[in-house]
């Protein structure tokens, strides 16, 4: 409106007194502005709806992606591979390799402690043996889970109450050989829609007489109306050969308070 308010100001000064014809140049600028604002604004609409357009094809494909990704490791019942590092050997001919080399000696009795090589002979393949699955909540017992899973009367394998705190608490023996990339998996399901999906790295560990222990960080359990009912998991142990150790189907509950310990 600046630009139509400056012309008629300066038709006034150049002696164009006729109001017909200053309403009629007025009108003639009024229209090649709004026709200028107009290309501005869908220039600018069409940029935007471009970039809304690019965005929007951009999340899609990264969640095609990333289903594919995760049908694929379910389907497989593995992840990635690990790093190939040659043939796999015998705990007793890896030790004897390069007994003459002292760093890599004293590396790999760092690294094997305390394995009695009498126990792994010739074994190739790890094996790990998941003892006891348990749940850690501040102020409650904790909850000891049986393996193999053993639900109660309603098909329940636990009780969670909503909103609390908690953590997993693994134990399990490494036998015959060293487990590379131990990982532990859980997917969730509430009346079929898939709800949570866990991966926690475990770690590499030798052979051992004692079991081994892991603590994963704390959680908290969701809390709400729609959080609260019957939920189907499945969880795994699998190494970065994908070679499943255990996996388990089960059902829990999340409900509005702990079950009676009674």
């Amino acid at each position: 409106m600046s630009l139509v308010t400056g012309a008629l100001s300066s038709s006034k000064m150049l002696g164009l007194e006729d109001s017909g014809e200053i309403a009629e140049k007025g009108a003639i600028l009024m229209g090649k502005e709004g026709e200028e604002e107009q290309k501005r604004v869908n220039g600018h609409d069409s940029e935007e709806a471009g970039e809304e357009e690019r965005l929007n094809r951009q999340m899609s494909e990264m969640s095609l992606y990333g289903t594919e990704e995760e049908e694929e490791e379910d389907e497989e019942g593995k992840g990635a591979k690990g790093i190939e590092l040659g043939p796999r050997v015998s705990l007793k001919t890896e030790i004897e390799k390069d007994k003459d080399d002292d760093s890599l000696r004293r590396w790999k009795e760092q690294l094997l402690g305390s394995v009695d090589l009498n126990s792994v002979g010739e074994n190739l393949e790890p094996e790990v043996k998941i003892l006891s699955l348990s749940i850690l909540s501040p102020g409650r017992p904790d909850i000891v889970l049986p393996l193999p899973v053993v639900p109660n009367s309603k098909g329940v394998w636990f009780t969670l109450k909503e909103g609390s705190h908690y953590r997993l608490k693994f134990a399990f023996a490494v036998s015959n050989n060293i487990v590379s990339g131990l990982r532990y998996t859980n997917t969730v399901w509430k009346t079929g829609v898939k709800v949570e999906r866990t991966k926690e790295m475990l770690g590499t560990f030798s052979p051992q007489p004692e079991p081994y222990t892991y603590e994963t960080p704390e959680e908290t359990t969701p809390s709400g109306l729609f959080a609260r009912g019957s939920y189907s998991a499945r969880t795994k142990f699998v190494d970065d050969d994908g070679k499943c150790y255990l996996e388990i189907n089960y059902s829990f509950d999340i409900r509005r308070e702990w079950p009676s310990t009674g």
